[in-house]
């Protein structure tokens, strides 16, 4: 490709094989006759990011790529567009809401005071596993204006205030989560860009990542895919190889379900792989508390949206299933979140009878909760259905829902 660096070379040949980082690393020692440990996933990643040129290791890149090596070294002659892709500076708020106030009114705090926001950070958290956003958003919204109003009228010292900075970023990203889930999206993208400001100026690149791509998650969900994409890809890119394992496997899997949203199957299904073979990692490494709920267990539901949105409901089916068997009425968004996933995959298999038995307990389940998300799943069950209308099950199913 005309104009191409070798960053960018290295990593289109990788995405074109199908390969993880982790595998090119592995093929270039093959290459080479070195074992493992001569090259690893991290210095691809330096590759890729063009924060490091191969030289010794050039001719093994090529080998392994399948290029002839005058390409690669023609391509490191080659600078970088002038275009240059997305940061985090492109996505903070206008101006700075965290400013501290020229005349600080407050009392001096200290990490006794920062522990307690993040008690309630972490409360707001377990409180979202079984209360949805509109009923959620009040208690949510006052909890960041008390937060950033302590950081911006009280006094304290620089590692209480960065220690704050990142008590906000985390009560940003589970408010606008909130919000998001209440239908208040344009509450929510303000919440999340207040707190990329915050865990940006503490320099937590882990949170930012988290925010950005909880940003990137709505903004592809509401219908800007393209921008959801970039947005994602970012995210990952911010954190970057040093962020714990969880976090990654989470935001590749954002990455798989932007490139869902855009119809491009082959990018999803590898960003898939890349997030469970990064999950594979985690294990006794330092990382922060909101990356609890990430396993197994949740890269298998994003897998089994990924296969009902691409309509390949032999994949999605049996893992959506087995799911569904680890959560109870007490998680009744989440039922009828992931029971919707199974109604479409059900009618894309040609089982209407079965599909209208599970879109009867997707609206069932909907009707008690304040959740826009739930909502939209329903609208979309039923606009599945209706093509199965003269089925009598779907067609007495409508009925009921009109």
């Amino acid at each position: 490709m005309r104009g191409e660096t070798t960053a960018q070379m290295i990593r289109r040949l990788r995405e074109g094989k199908g390969w993880s980082q982790a595998r090119l690393a592995r093929e270039v020692c093959r290459a080479a006759g070195v074992g493992s440990g001569g090259l690893g996933r991290q210095e691809i990643y330096r590759y890729e990011k063009g924060l490091r040129t191969p030289c010794v290791w050039l001719p093994f890149l090529a080998a392994a790529l399948e290029v002839p090596v005058t390409e690669l070294e023609r391509a490191a002659a080659t600078k970088a567009d002038e275009a240059a892709p997305a940061s985090v500076a492109d996505f903070l708020p206008e101006g700075d809401p965290l400013a501290p106030l020229q005349v600080r009114h407050g009392r001096r705090i200290g990490a006794g005071t920062v522990e307690d926001v993040q008690r309630r950070v972490h409360g707001l958290r377990l409180a979202d596993d079984v209360i949805a956003g509109g009923d959620l958003l009040k208690p949510a919204l006052r909890e960041l204006r008390s937060a950033v109003r302590l950081y911006r009228e009280s006094s304290h010292s620089e590692e209480t205030g960065r220690t704050l900075l990142v008590a906000i970023g985390e009560l940003a990203q589970i408010a606008g989560w909130i919000a998001s889930d209440a239908g208040e999206h344009e509450q929510a993208e303000k919440i999340y860009r207040l707190g990329i400001s915050a865990a940006h100026q503490a320099g937590d690149r882990t949170l930012v990542g988290n925010l950005l791509g909880s940003l990137a998650y709505q903004r592809t969900n509401t219908g800007d895919v393209r921008g959801g994409l970039v947005m994602a890809r970012t995210a990952l890119e911010e954190a970057g190889e040093d962020a714990p394992p969880r976090a990654r496997a989470l935001y590749l899997d954002r990455v798989a379900w932007a490139h869902t949203k855009a119809g491009e199957p082959q990018e999803a299904v590898r960003a898939l792989g890349e997030a469970g073979e990064t999950l594979t990692e985690h294990g006794g490494e330092d990382e922060p508390g909101y990356l609890y709920w990430v396993d197994r267990g949740e890269l298998e539901v994003m897998e089994a949206r990924v296969y009902t949105e691409l309509h390949r409901p032999l994949r999605a089916v049996p893992l959506l299933r087995e799911v569904l068997t680890r959560y109870d009425a007490t998680h009744a968004r989440e039922l009828a979140l992931y029971l919707s996933w199974l109604a479409v995959a059900l009618a894309d298999a040609n089982e209407p009878e079965e599909a209208a038995a599970t879109a009867e307990r997707v609206l069932t389940l909907s009707a008690d909760v304040a959740s826009e998300r739930t909502a939209e799943r329903s609208r979309v069950v039923l606009a599945r259905l209706s093509e199965y209308r003269d089925v009598p099950e779907v067609r007495d199913l409508l009925g009921r829902a009109a």
